[in-house]
């Protein structure tokens, strides 16, 4: 039901009346811009000046109380709501496929406290990531997430998404760190979690909003683990003959439960497309490795961890070339050497066990690579986040030259993403490990899960039974 005339007026009066006449933005140029985000697909259509939705209003709340009146407002009137904190995700998550009014908590930017005796952080969900994370280090702590979106993302989007930093092999993702988050649900009521992740108190509420992609309700206040800044950092780059080398050596350090903060083993395209980025001159195939904490425990570990590449084939090229990674890390991430429009390219990214890997990335480098010639399709990899039992993909593949007409366009960007999908299912692993789901994987997500879908589903329309929470997002489709 679209809202016109006086009805849209008396709309806006009771949200000015919640949060400020300032703070309801109707400025074209602005809703246009915040109905997209970072998504390879909603820019293309803007880019193509295809017709878009785009929402009422942007709405800026400062406080969960005015979260919860803005919430039940919508709710009367059946106006969907996006959540949106710094709009970096990949997925169309933050996009406004039924325009309504976006949700801007990028002014909910508070600290509420750091307990140092616990090492715990608690603040709203719309704080800058560089700017709590520069805060956080003059004190001598770290939120030791570290993602490649730091400058433009929010903390709150760290959990929309499930996201990852760079030292997650040893610290985790965001879901590991988080202890409780406080939510404003559709109708406006405000809840809150248990104080803390692990307990006997049954099924854990948590990591229901964790990853729930604004689908649920709004992230007001979340409290997060906290890390001292380590002693040391030792850093190391090995090159490798082989992918399966380096796959195999990646294997053995976490097998046997060594503790490395970074692993990060790149494929040629991926020395390419991203070390040789940042002044280096490299061909073929290295790995990216990282101790920190105590000198002499990260210097065991590291000792060993060398033993383990050695003896994977690897050839050791010393801390210098390492460091460098450490230093120039984000430089493959922001333009002008990030991938852009008008250049089609996709992140593939996916987790899977190590039975399943190497098979997983010759599979997809096979279909983008031989399927795709005639556009000219390039396709690269490295594998950046690793687990005791398996380890993330962050691929991607790239045709320099797409269709110019934009339903061609979309076609094709959605074609690939289609079949490498059903790879990434096909050998066991999942739609995506931290880049989210949004729109652009939502269609998947009943092939993924199966009948179990169904429960999530049900989940989803007891919680926001208008649906107006971010619909058309992880595959829930609208009523």
């Amino acid at each position: 039901m679209e809202l016109v005339g006086y009805t849209l007026a008396m709309f806006r009066s009771e949200l000015e009346n919640a949060v400020g006449r300032a703070n309801v933005i109707d400025l074209e140029e602005k809703r246009k811009e915040l109905s997209i985000d970072q998504s390879w697909i909603t820019h293309m259509w803007n880019e193509r000046k295809q017709p878009m939705a785009i929402p009422y209003f942007i709405v800026r709340p400062s406080t969960t109380e005015e979260v919860s009146k803005v919430m039940k407002i919508c709710n009367t009137y059946k106006v969907p709501v996006v959540p949106r904190g710094g709009g970096s995700g990949t997925a169309g998550g933050a996009a406004t496929l039924y325009g309504g009014i976006v949700l801007d908590v990028t002014r909910m930017d508070q600290i509420i406290e750091i307990d140092r005796e616990s090492l715990i952080l608690t603040a709203q969900p719309g704080i800058n990531g560089r700017v709590l994370e520069d805060l956080l280090n003059e004190q001598g702590l770290m939120l030791a997430h570290y993602p490649s979106s730091v400058d433009i993302s929010t903390l709150g989007g760290y959990l929309a998404a499930r996201g990852s930093g760079v030292m997650s092999t040893k610290y985790g993702k965001a879901e590991d760190m988080v202890l409780n988050v406080e939510v404003v649900l559709p109708d406006g009521r405000v809840i809150e979690t248990l104080p803390t992740p692990n307990h006997a108190c049954g099924p854990g509420m948590l990591q229901l909003f964790v990853g729930s992609e604004g689908t649920l309700g709004v992230i007001t206040k979340l409290s997060m683990r906290l890390d001292p800044l380590p002693e040391v950092r030792l850093h190391r780059m090995i090159q490798f003959p082989t992918v399966k080398a380096g796959l195999d050596a990646g294997k053995a350090i976490m097998t046997n439960r060594l503790n490395p903060a970074v692993i990060r083993l790149y494929d040629p395209g991926s020395t390419q497309k991203s070390l040789n980025t940042t002044g280096l001159d490299l061909d073929g195939i290295y790995m990216v490795i990282m101790f920190d904490g105590f000198k002499e425990l990260a210097e065991a570990q590291q000792k060993k961890v060398l033993e383990i590449c050695l003896a994977n084939g690897g050839t050791d090229l010393g801390e210098e070339l390492g460091k460098h990674w450490w230093d120039t890390r984000y430089v493959a991430y922001k333009a002008p050497v990030h991938p852009a429009f008008p250049q089609m390219y996709g992140t593939l990214e996916t987790v899977t066990t190590y039975a399943n890997i190497e098979k997983l990335y010759y599979a997809k480098k096979k279909f983008v690579e031989e399927n795709y010639k005639e556009w000219g399709a390039k396709y690269t990899a490295h594998f950046s986040h690793w687990y005791a039992w398996g380890t993330m993909i962050y691929d991607r593949f790239y045709i320099d030259t797409p269709p110019e007409n934009a339903e061609e366009a979309f076609r094709l960007h959605n074609e690939i993403w289609a079949e490498c999908t059903r790879i990434n299912l096909e050998n066991g692993a999942v739609l995506n490990e931290h880049h989210g789901i949004g729109f652009k994987l939502g269609w998947f997500m009943r092939e993924q899960y199966g009948e179990a879908f169904e429960v999530l589903l049900d989940i989803k329309k007891s919680i926001d039974p208008k649906g107006i929470m971010n619909p058309g997002k992880l595959g829930f489709g609208v009523w």
